[in-house]
């Protein structure tokens, strides 16, 4: 794994699932990390402990990146940074889905998923970016996109167009940023195997149809996604701007699975 030793990072949505995964390979790789969650419950406390006991510095924080407030993000921007002030490393992975069909899709429903998934990665960047550029410092963004950013499903259309939207907010921030040695890439999971999806892959019927549609046949656990995010923000990744890295077994590739 690539060493982050002397990085401190700012995981959004970090308590649980993908989030977690990344947050504990960071600190793992020798990052300080702030991990971020809604709430300061028993897995934000279990993600807190297993970071401490890789021997960094580990904080938590909590707050709603989607709240109604004129700008959700600068709560979470100033706590991240009183928790610790050397944060050069973003990484927005918080957000949400709703499974409703298009025709029965509202407007609220659609603005609170537009909000966490596309609003908060903006303007945290943003925030942070506006410190970084001030204090001269080089720093890196990883945006977690999703494999829905490029194939479809019926009953997320709002979600497939938030990831659709993160997608190119890497591309364009990238080229924005990378003039002020601030470098910017995504990341997009497929299906992983967590504690949120593991209701559908217990389903012998459904794991089996998974493993058919992915190429490598495999369907891991969210901890891929953290080596994967460790890379994209080491110095091993220094000329890789702009990107977004597809961590999905091969799925979205294929463009008709064997019969």
């Amino acid at each position: 794994m690539s060493n982050l030793t002397g990085r401190n990072v700012l995981v959004t949505g970090s308590t649980q699932g993908v989030g977690q995964a990344i947050v504990i390979a960071m600190a793992q790789a020798g990052a300080n990390v702030v991990i971020h969650g809604l709430q300061d419950d028993a897995s934000a406390q279990q993600t807190l402990r297993t970071c401490l006991e890789t021997g960094v510095q580990a904080h938590l924080i909590t707050g709603d990146l989607a709240s109604d407030a004129p700008d959700p993000t600068a709560e979470v921007y100033q706590q991240a940074l009183h928790a610790n002030p050397e944060i050069d490393t973003l990484v927005n992975n918080a957000g949400t889905y709703i499974d409703v069909p298009f025709l029965e899709m509202d407007m609220a429903r659609f603005e609170k998923t537009m909000r966490l998934n596309v609003y908060s990665y903006f303007f945290l960047t943003q925030h942070f970016a506006k410190h970084w550029v001030a204090n001269d410092i080089a720093g890196r963004v990883l945006m977690i996109g999703s494999i829905n950013g490029r194939l479809a499903e019926d009953v997320h259309t709002a979600y497939d167009t938030s990831k659709g939207a993160i997608e190119m907010m890497v591309k364009s921030v990238a080229v924005s940023l990378a003039p002020h040695q601030i470098r910017v890439n995504g990341l997009a999971p497929g299906l992983f195997y967590t504690p949120l999806t593991a209701p559908a892959l217990d389903d012998p019927e459904f794991m089996q149809w998974m493993q058919k549609h992915t190429p490598n046949g495999q369907v891991p656990g969210a901890e891929v996604c953290g080596e994967s995010a460790v890379y994209l923000v080491s110095d091993a990744a220094k000329h890789v701007c702009g990107h977004m890295l597809m961590v999905d077994g091969g799925m979205s590739v294929w463009q008709q699975p064997d019969p």
